[in-house]
């Protein structure tokens, strides 16, 4: 069944708010409606943390983070989430980054607007760290950087290789943790397929005569650190990984 919610804009001191407005403390924030309703998609979801001003989800492999289409993690937020009570509470809470359709793992809400704000600075400022888990596939060392521009733009990304298994057929499967340090798009696929170890199920990056189809992209969201951006709080919050990944590294 879908429901329809009220769309509605945000205005800071009168001044309708870009999703890169710095709030600098004593502005008047206010919610005004706009005509139109959004569908709510009612699939449940892994609520991992929320109170008044954010949230963090789990985000399942096979759903786009948002866009055009009816089935979308934004459009199941209603659903799963509570409405806050602030006076800047959004009627439709906001992821504030991306995970790819076949990526697993913890996403970020935003439930009020200058959650929402604040949030989206923290990540240009390189306020939040991110780690992704990921399977991958041939011979690489212990840990390292990996400095490669993406679509023109400097990109970096480090990792740390936690177990590696022989294999005949892709001669090895490592367990790596991966630190993003920028945000391009497909940045961690596109790296680790740069020095010749691409993510196991990766159909876009990966080696030709290489690519397992059975059982989707192994690349998990597993970890989010940062301080709260209203209460100040450090939050520290892991996704355990999941079960593909434990069917083959079962100390994990």
């Amino acid at each position: 069944m879908k429901k329809a919610i009220q769309k509605k804009y945000v205005k800071v001191n009168n001044i309708i708010a870009e999703t890169a407005t710095l709030l600098q403390g004593g502005e008047t924030i206010s919610l005004y409606g706009l005509e139109g309703t959004k569908p709510v998609f009612e699939k449940k979801i892994d609520v991992i943390f929320e109170d008044e001003h954010i949230a963090i989800v789990y985000k399942p492999a096979g759903i786009l983070v948002s866009g055009n289409k009816f089935q979308t993690l934004e459009n199941t937020l209603p659903y799963n989430l509570n409405k806050s009570s602030e006076p800047d509470a959004l009627v439709q809470t906001l992821p504030v980054h991306r995970l790819d359709y076949p990526t697993t793992g913890l996403l970020l809400i935003g439930k009020t607007a200058k959650a929402v704000i604040l949030l989206k600075k923290m990540f240009e400022n390189k306020l939040i760290d991110k780690t992704y888990t990921a399977v991958t596939y041939g011979e690489m060392p212990i840990k390292g950087v990996i400095y490669d521009s993406i679509d023109e733009k400097d990109a970096t990304s480090a990792y740390k290789v936690l177990e590696t298994l022989k294999s005949e057929r892709y001669n090895f499967l490592n367990l790596v943790e991966l630190y993003p340090k920028t945000g391009r798009r497909h940045q961690l696929r596109k790296h680790l397929a740069s020095i010749g170890t691409p993510i196991f199920g990766d159909l876009d990056y990966g080696i030709e005569g290489l690519i397992s189809k059975g059982n989707g992209l192994y690349l998990h969201a597993s970890n989010l650190k940062f301080k709260h951006p209203i209460t100040c709080e450090k939050l520290d919050i892991t996704a355990p990984l999941p079960k593909k990944f434990k069917r083959l590294f079962s100390t994990f």
